[in-house]
């Protein structure tokens, strides 16, 4: 068959058509990546900038100097152990006072000649010498602070094969460093190293910068929202530049032009206005995961120059409104989309060295859900790359971040400090500060999981440095900034609503009731714990030695590095032996320390959840350890909870029945957004077993609310029992009761403790051991994990109180990873209960009642 040739008009109709059809094509195609990001994660090498013979440490990064140095394999590892017995005060700090050199070669295939080349810093303790191919890119007295972030233009310097020097300071005295306060030992480097991570970006000459997206909610009806998306945009060359920012969300599309001059930098601001794009009907919303589901998004943005792709990025967000306001008593409340909603959380650290990986994030975060908490407050900006708050925005866990009090005390900063806004004074100190802070909210303000931002912890920003912050919360993020976690008030912005009264050290059950405890259960608590809380045995015999018992100076090593307080376990021992009866071996100590650590604990988030509304929030302090712990943990170092866990996750579920141990009351409580219906009962036995009291009641709990439901009576025994249950789920409580009362010294009240002029005698219950238990169990093994179900049995006429169960090799190694639905538990007499587990893989075990 012949074919006619086309005409030239033809031919050119032909290519206008198909120009035409390609470019309404690409118009509706969804956004591809074209600039590259290379992740310098491995292959560092690591020296003292003292050590000329070619010896190089091998690293990572993000890492510290002491971070390189404790991960090293086999015979080059110089701190095997380093963090357990007494170790760590052998370490040699002098090595660290010289600079050390991180080096790490690149190679950029195929670089051409319009390309732009930029390296991203998100994080270097404390100041470094930044060097390409040997020629410097950035010095020391611009790279200063760790919680800076960089992007340093090294296109001139840049060539296929590369190599980058890093050569980092560590802090000096008076430096605003990142900090452990009291909490445990100082890093002997300061930190010092590249802590977050670092990555290479080839672009073209416009570069987009931290793209977020903030949201509006209906609030009445939350059936829509309203999206403005900005982002930095930066043009990187000495010509000037226009193009398109064109955005995709969910399949439509947006589009916006640019002009930047030479150099320029600016930020975009595109809001639903103008984009129906943006407008959302029926939105997937992100909520804690205690009220809903944590629903994400991603935005992917794309940067056209001359109509050629110069650089994309991608941004995860949520569709959500947070709020915070002032109640009529004066306590700083919060709300998450038009829902007020009280914080339950604690207080977080990273690893002493910096060393948390996205694993270990994920699983302590997951501990975080099995207690029922709903917040984590970061004092310091935590986490070394973004997966901490990836995994929070993930898993529904709000998070309150913002500074330090490292930096409001004089021996903590390592220079004279202001009385009432701590030791950021300077003009120099203010600029460093502010740009920090600048810097982390850009780093940190697309993730929902935010809820709000502390700019002081323990003091107020001296006002200067507080004209700064509202200047950043007007330009960068505008979620609420609390001045202070104390109840401190500043003449820009008012009160901080918020309360730091204490304690941090053990008081009575009752306390937390009574009008006059200063940290009672009202308010915002921003910190506050009940002192010593062990780990298991296995934990205390790894960082102590198994020869551990009796107690010496290393016990008091695992408390805090506090020289007033906290730094020894004599109120502990001391309450034991008053309340419990003297402890007569080590797993005695253990049994009545799990009874202080239990009862204290749980009635410390109880009370705050029996007095909602009055009770806004509370963080206890803390959540976790930097190292292996005695003092102030909910889970240990080893990641094993302790029996204030199980007290938490008791205290926590969102339905519960609890005990007012000042006027006998029990009360329901329902954290959910819909009231219920149930049936509640409650037992009271004596310490001889016998049935004192039994009552039963149908009621309704409104939805985030409370209902009174028992009065118990007076005691007739010295000791005895409290069972409460909400039928049909699996909300129980058990108390343990005496007819005395705690007497405290309210006059002599400290920031730390409330003394006690009498304690509740609790030895009959501190002697009564039920031997007789039994355990028995069931499993199944399905998608990797065992599922075990465990019936343990009381065959006595006593009731069995805090039993502590364990899952164990036939040898009698403790399992580690066990998730249990309840631990420390009491039985009535002559009863049962199940318990179920589960653990990852497949192992021969047993199930053991530890005591």
């Amino acid at each position: 068959m012949l074919l006619k040739r086309p005409t030239t008009s033809t031919v050119q109709l032909m290519l206008f058509q198909h120009l035409l059809f390609m470019s309404m094509l690409l118009m509706h195609q969804p956004l591809k990546a074209q600039s590259r990001i290379i992740p310098l994660a491995d292959n560092w090498r690591c020296r003292s900038s003292v050590v000329t013979d070619g010896t190089w440490y091998e690293a990572t990064v993000p890492s510290t100097v002491m971070g390189v140095l404790t991960t090293q394999r086999g015979s080059r590892c110089e701190y095997p152990d380093i963090l357990e017995g007494m170790n760590y005060k052998h370490v040699d700090a002098s090595r660290f006072r010289v600079p050390w050199i991180y080096e790490r070669d690149f190679a950029l295939e195929g670089l051409s000649a319009q390309e732009h080349v930029s390296i991203v810093f998100e994080g270097i303790g404390y100041s470094a010498n930044i060097r390409l191919n040997g020629t410097l890119v950035a010095s020391r007295d611009t790279v200063r602070g760790p919680f800076r972030t960089y992007e340093i233009d090294v296109t001139r310097q840049a060539r296929e094969q590369n190599t980058l020097t890093v050569e980092v300071f560590a802090a000096q005295p008076g430096d605003p460093n990142i900090g452990f306060v009291d909490w445990n030992p100082w890093p002997a480097d300061q930190n010092m190293g590249i802590w977050r991570p670092v990555s290479v970006k080839r672009t073209g000459a416009v570069v987009i910068s931290h793209p977020t997206v903030k949201t509006r909610l209906n609030l009445q009806t939350l059936d829509e929202a309203w999206l403005t998306v900005e982002t930095g945009i930066r043009n990187l060359s000495a010509q000037p530049s226009s193009g398109q920012l064109t955005g995709e969300l969910e399949g439509k599309r947006f589009s916006v032009p640019y002009s930047l001059k030479p150099y320029e930098a600016k930020t975009l601001h595109i809001d639903a206005g103008n984009h129906p794009a943006l407008h959302v009907r029926n939105p997937r919303l992100w909520w804690c995961y205690t009220l809903g589901k944590p629903e994400l998004y991603t935005l992917r943005l794309e940067a056209s120059q001359d109509h050629s792709l110069s650089d994309e990025a991608s941004v995860r967000f949520g569709i959500r409104e947070v709020g915070s306001f002032i109640t009529n008593d004066g306590y700083r409340a919060f709300t998450l989309n038009g829902k007020r909603i009280q914080l339950l959380g604690a207080g977080w650290t990273d690893d002493i060295f910096l060393r948390d990986t996205p694993q270990r994030y994920a699983q302590q975060l997951e501990l975080v859900r099995q207690m029922n908490l709903n917040t984590v407050r970061l004092e310091g900006f935590w986490g070394n790359s973004q997966a901490l708050y990836d995994l929070c925005d993930e898993k529904g866990i709000m998070l309150l971040a913002g500074w330090s009090c490292q930096w409001e005390w004089e021996e903590y900063l390592g220079k004279p400090v202001d009385p009432h806004f701590g030791g950021i004074t300077s003009a120099d100190d203010i600029k460093l500060v502010s740009r920090q802070f600048a810097d982390q909210l850009r780093y940190l303000r697309h993730h929902p999981s935010i809820i709000a931002w502390f700019t002081g912890s323990d003091r107020l920003p001296v006002p200067d440095l507080e004209h700064e912050y509202l200047k950043i919360q007007r330009t960068i993020d505008d979620r609420p900034q609390i001045i202070s976690a104390k109840g401190l008030e500043s003449d820009l912005t008012g009160a901080s609503g918020a309360k730091m009264e204490g304690p941090y050290e053990y008081v009575a059950p009752a306390y937390w009731y009574y009008a006059e405890a200063p940290g009672g259960a009202f308010g915002f608590n921003t910190e506050t714990c009940t002192g010593a809380q062990l780990p298991v045995r296995e934990s205390i015999e790894q960082m102590i030695g198994r020869d551990c018992w009796p107690m010496d100076s290393v016990w008091n090593y695992h408390c805090t590095s506090s020289t007033s307080a906290f730094n020894n376990l004599n109120v502990l021992s001391q309450t034991i032996a008053a309340r419990y009866g003297e402890a007569v071996s080590f797993d005695d100590y253990l049994r009545k320390a799990s009874m202080v650590g239990y009862d204290g604990t749980r009635a410390m988030f109880e009370a705050f959840r029996y007095n909602s509304p009055k009770a806004t929030g509370l963080i206890q302090w803390m959540l976790n350890s930097a190292r292996p712990a005695l003092y102030w943990q909910l889970y240990d170092y080893y990641l094993r909870p302790t029996a204030a866990f199980y007290a938490v996750k008791k205290a926590c579920e969102p339905l519960q029945l609890v005990y007012n141990y000042l006027d006998r009351h029990v009360r329901a409580v329902n954290s959910r957004l819909d009231s219920v219906t149930v049936r509640a009962r409650m037992k009271v036995y004596g310490i001889s077993g016998q049935l004192l009291e039994k009552q039963e009641k149908q009621l309704t709990i409104p939805a985030n609310g409370h209902a009174d439901v028992f009065q118990l009576k007076p005691l007739s025994e010295t000791n005895g029992y409290l069972f409460l249950e909400i039928e049909g789920t699996h909300s129980s409580n058990v108390y343990a009761l005496s007819a005395d009362s705690d007497r405290f010294d309210w006059n002599h009240s400290t920031w730390y403790d409330t003394p006690l002029l009498h304690q509740a005698d609790h030895k009959a219950i501190g002697a009564s051991r039920t031997k007789d238990c039994r355990i028995s169990e069931t499993h199944q093994t399905a998608d990797g994990k065992t599922y075990v179900t465990l019936t343990v049995t009381n065959p006595t006429d006593q009731v069995a109180y805090l039993l502590h169960l364990s899952l164990r090799t036939p040898k009698g190694r403790l399992i580690d990873g066990v998730t249990f639905s309840d631990n420390y538990i009491s039985l009535e007499p002559n009863s049962s209960c199940e318990v179920r587990c589960e653990f990852s893989g497949q192992q021969k075990f047993k199930a053991v009642i530890d005591y």
